[in-house]
């Protein structure tokens, strides 16, 4: 059965959903929503390769976030996991400069380009996060153009600028944006000018939840609020959104 929308970037496999994380699921499984839970650390990418294992519609990634690089990456173990069936991407990685102490910028890039060359090894796409650092992150995959796949990767929660998009573009990349752009505005001019053939959707569950729901607990299901703004930030029918995104998605992470 294929999938009405799909969530690239969520994560159920995350402490909050350990009351409910199977009805949590199922609930966007049986409205048609498939999705990949992102590892952003050792434990969270083994566990969501372990829970992707007894769904249909669900994927994970496996990766080493950029402010979790006290923990060590340790290139074979991602390597090892990153091997799986379901693994369709490698990551959550790339640079946050949000509140980094100085000498972690560095440390973050070390890293980063590491993720690179695993993507490359394993022939799977990236998965990136980047916050504060867009200079940083394009002159990287700038530099490692050619180590970069054919299908590069996502960048997931997009917050760059229009010149920053371009770039990304120009490297062969597409993005994926949430809930936030149903509250915050200007995002807006980004996804209009972003070519709906880069544009995915994602939750970052079990943060940042859509308007109707703000405050609360967010959940793949909660995609569905994203897909109608989209459609109504670029003045297309849903069912067109819907398609097109999906389509993007399974071509980008070979979904199957």
């Amino acid at each position: 059965m294929k999938p009405r929308l799909i969530d690239v970037h969520t994560h159920a496999q995350f402490s909050e959903f350990d009351i409910d994380r199977d009805a949590v699921i199922r609930r966007a499984l049986d409205a048609g929503i498939w999705m990949i839970n992102v590892g952003t650390q050792r434990d969270t990418s083994a566990n969501s390769c372990e829970l992707a294992h007894r769904y249909e519609g669900v994927f994970t990634t496996v990766g080493l976030h950029p402010t979790e690089i006290h923990e060590k990456f340790d290139y074979d173990f991602y390597k090892k996991l990153a091997t799986d069936s379901k693994v369709v991407a490698i990551g959550e990685c790339g640079l946050d400069y949000f509140r980094p102490a100085p000498e972690t910028k560095e440390k973050q890039k070390e890293v980063f380009t590491k993720h690179i060359q695993l993507a490359r090894e394993v022939k799977k796409p990236l998965m990136i996060h980047c916050r504060e650092a867009f200079a940083d992150l394009i002159d990287i995959l700038t530099a490692n153009r050619s180590a970069l796949n054919n299908i590069p990767g996502v960048c997931h929660f997009f917050s760059g600028t229009i010149e920053d998009a371009q770039k990304l573009i120009d490297l062969g990349f597409s993005f994926s944006f949430g809930g936030v752009i149903t509250f915050a505005r200007e995002y807006e001019k980004l996804i209009k000018f972003i070519p709906l053939g880069r544009i995915l959707l994602e939750t970052d569950a079990p943060y940042v939840a859509p308007q109707v729901y703000r405050g609360k607990r967010n959940e793949p299901l909660y995609v569905e609020e994203v897909a109608p703004k989209i459609a109504k930030i670029l003045d297309k029918d849903f069912d067109e959104i819907a398609q097109k995104t999906t389509e993007n998605a399974t071509k980008i992470f070979g979904l199957s």
